[in-house]
């Protein structure tokens, strides 16, 4: 029997999708299975643990817990920010609280530990060789402990997909091979794909892990199990997971149609330089498949987890409407411009869309080679605005090419636009280390580990991070309708709850 994990810290608003993806494949070899979403479970476990803290906030904290986990889990509650933001910082503080007890700065998307690096490969085998420092450790030794008594498991497979999982999946890990060293261990998903997919390509946990897998992994899940794949695609299996139990208004699908991305021309991407090629699902494949989920699932929310929705599927999608709404990230495309086609796009259930911008400046747009022009931006904005199709724009600030005119540029389009974008995401540019314009710069460590996806840089326009983080918080969140704007984002789970406040 295959046992899967998806371990903590990430947003817990939804499913994980690649433990959905790997259970359609086991489904179809009809190879036995269980699914432990260790995350959602183990931040429930803190939750219920009294706080030492005495702080008014955390004891109201404390007192309130089911009322805030019920409220979150309830539609209605999106009629009242205020409220929603109260129920969601309430929860956050106590697992901030029960973070702390370990010297962990931790939150309901996050996890930072004081003393190890998610990015070094000594300090994530330290993190297995001593897995009770782990605030998780009570819980999940208790958790597999129970699973692995009770149930032949041979295979454990976690999935991990974020910095925030790494020092928690190892702990899992150490504490596997240290009372169960027979059982085979495998580990994949986006952050393995990352490491694997760097030039030395080589795997720094022999004899801890077993099995190391790059890209998509239903294809070498069933290889281990010594199975012959008889398809490209399996459709997703949620049936083991908590549906109902994720904190969330109501219930989210995510669904992801594809691997990579159809534009691939954007500097600086970390798609393009890790390589990954772009494989869609077809369309009526697509359309199949997310017709059976939504039968048998029943969500309120379709999220389309596509780096880029490509423009074909959204025609498709449109000749053939979803019957919940749904949303997802897309290019800025000239289809955009064309407001019949926007309107075609709200009534097949689009109520959102994600949109890369990254700049206000076109000189700083034509050097990222985003294949966009403002004009194009200008004019789909507005038209989603009319089409009631609502906008999470994201903004990149600190490129190569970019200086403080530009940043100002970026400003007032924003400003410009202030009444067709929704929400915002501000983010500052991070070098991919293996990118193929990092050898342009005069690099150093960003991050000080042998894992580490990114690298520091001198700015050709003396732009550097902390003078651009200076300008965002000092100047362009000033702006006072952008302070609106992002008054609006949801505390931590941002773009996975914003669809229900618009």
């Amino acid at each position: 029997m295959v046992l899967l994990i998806y371990p903590p810290v990430s947003k817990p608003s939804e499913p994980p999708p690649g433990i959905a993806k790997l259970s359609g494949s086991l489904n179809n070899h009809s190879i036995e299975y269980k699914v432990l979403d260790a995350n959602l479970e183990g931040l429930f476990y803190l939750l219920k643990i009294l706080p030492d803290a005495e702080d008014a906030w955390t004891k109201r904290a404390f007192r309130n817990l089911s009322k805030n986990i019920d409220s979150l889990k309830y539609r209605g509650i999106c009629k009242n920010f205020d409220r929603y933001k109260r129920a969601v910082m309430d929860i956050n503080r106590l697992i901030e609280m029960a973070g702390k007890k370990s010297d962990i700065f931790m939150t309901l998307s996050d996890y930072k530990d004081s003393h190890l690096s998610p990015v070094k490969s000594k300090d994530l085998i330290k993190a297995a060789e001593n897995p009770e420092i782990n605030p998780f450790y009570t819980y999940f030794k208790v958790r597999f402990t129970e699973l692995l008594e009770k149930h032949n498991i041979s295979l454990i497979g976690f999935s991990l997909n974020y910095l925030s999982q790494a020092l928690s999946t190892f702990a899992m890990i150490g504490f596997l091979k240290r009372f169960y060293p027979s059982i085979k261990l495998a580990i994949g998903g986006g952050l393995v794909t990352s490491w694997l997919r760097r030039p030395e390509g080589k795997n720094p946990f022999e004899g801890l892990i077993d099995y190391l897998v790059d890209g998509p992994g239903e294809h070498k899940l069933l290889s281990i199990m010594g199975k012959k794949p008889v398809e490209d695609n399996y459709i997703p299996d949620y049936s083991l997971l908590p549906m109902k139990d994720y904190l969330a208004p109501d219930i989210i699908l995510p669904y992801s149609t594809s691997t990579g991305c159809y534009w691939n021309k954007c500097s600086f991407c970390p798609e393009r330089a890790e390589k990954t090629p772009y494989k869609p699902i077809p369309a009526d494949r697509v359309l199949w498949e997310l017709n059976t989920l939504i039968n048998t699932l029943k969500p309120y929310l379709i999220h389309l987890l596509d780096n880029a929705i490509s423009p074909a599927l959204l025609k498709e999608i449109i000749k053939n409407p979803l019957p919940v709404p749904w949303y997802g990230f897309t290019r800025i495309i000239s289809h955009l411009t064309d407001i019949e086609f926007c309107m075609a796009l709200k009534k097949s259930g689009c109520i959102m869309l994600k949109l890369g911008l990254e700049s206000g400046s076109q000189n700083v747009l034509d050097y990222m080679q985003k294949g966009l022009s403002l004009e194009i931006a200008s004019r789909v904005l507005k038209n989603l605005k009319k089409a009631g199709i609502s906008t999470y724009i994201y903004l990149l600030f600190g490129t190569p090419g970019e200086t403080l005119l530009d940043a100002n540029k970026t400003r007032e389009f924003i400003i410009k636009h202030a009444e067709e974008i929704n929400f915002l995401n501000l983010a500052i540019f991070n070098m991919p280390i293996y990118g193929p314009e990092a050898v342009e710069f005069k690099t150093s460590n960003f991050y000080d580990g042998d894992l580490s996806l990114y690298t520091d840089f001198v700015h050709p326009k003396n732009w550097d991070r902390k003078t651009v983080r200076k300008y965002l918080e000092r100047d362009f969140k000033r702006q006072s309708v952008i302070a609106e704007i992002l008054k609006k984002t949801p505390p931590f789970f941002t773009s996975n709850h914003a669809p229900f406040f618009v």
